[in-house]
């Protein structure tokens, strides 16, 4: 999506498989999804260029870029690890940003020693570009200007950008899908309905074309038990049921579609 404007996007990662694999990918979704169907501006007519950049050139793949976001895995620390290394190396212009799917940005800048902590925002996206909502929040150091950038600039490259106005863990639609994720993981531990049951009645009622079982398949469950447990840091209310029943899954290696099984087996 970034890509689709004519500008470069430096994909970095220190697995050059992964970064293979990305390219594919990418080439696989432009096929699949053309300009022409993608909204926003669609004055180009050809997407733009996405290069491979290995992590010994990060540094340099920052100097040409207006942007970096950090997708590293949902995992607290790394993540502060890696916007600490944006701060050193990106120059005071390029805008830093998280793509995490439950820590705020504000919670990922506590106590690191940043040389500009009011340029860091947070930019979450689902599925581009076939689900093009996109949601940005900043911290309470962050300059307003850095915000209506990035709404502007996300619309342009064909995203749906949507504004969080307040420090929020789960922003806004992640908040209340974890409220479906977990009666979802309750219906199942009390055995009221099957993973099938579910998600056809789901779908025939709010007429969605994934149930919660595959949605959560889709996402990981590993990575679904990652963002409850963080919420369970925070609110000590919710229940245990949900989160003992991931585990119980994972611990059997059923990690959904990238494992091959999760709630549904996949090819």
């Amino acid at each position: 999506m970034w890509s689709r404007c004519g500008r470069p996007v430096h994909l970095v990662d220190k697995n050059p498989a992964q970064l293979e694999r990305a390219s594919r990918e990418i080439q696989k979704l432009r096929q699949a999804w053309p300009l022409a169907s993608l909204p926003g501006d669609r004055s180009n007519t050809e997407w733009g260029i996405a290069t491979m950049t290995s992590l010994d050139d990060l540094e340099g793949a920052m100097k040409k870029s207006w942007l970096a976001i950090e997708c590293v895995p949902e995992t607290r620390t790394l993540k502060r690890t890696v916007l600490q290394e944006l701060d050193t190396l990106a120059p005071a212009d390029v805008i830093v940003a998280s793509n995490s799917s439950s820590f705020t940005i504000s919670e990922l800048l506590q106590g690191l020693k940043l040389k500009a902590p009011d340029r860091f925002a947070s930019i979450h996206s689902y599925w581009p570009p076939e689900t093009t909502p996109v949601e940005i929040m900043g911290a309470e150091s962050t300059r307003p200007e850095i915000i209506e950038q990035l709404m502007i600039e996300s619309k342009v490259h064909g995203f749906q950008p949507f504004h969080v106005r307040q420090t929020s863990t789960g922003y806004i639609y992640n908040r209340i899908w974890a409220a479906i994720k977990r009666e979802t993981l309750q219906v199942l531990d009390e055995g009221v309905a099957t993973p099938e049951e579910i998600d056809s009645l789901f779908k025939a009622v709010l007429q969605t074309p994934k149930g919660p079982c595959a949605q959560m398949d889709t996402v990981g469950l590993d990575v679904v038990l990652a963002i409850e447990e963080h919420y369970a840091e925070e609110r000590k209310d919710l229940p245990e049921a949900p989160r003992t029943y991931l585990q119980k899954m994972i611990a059997d290696g059923k990690l959904g579609v990238k494992s091959g099984e999760g709630f549904f087996k996949y090819e």
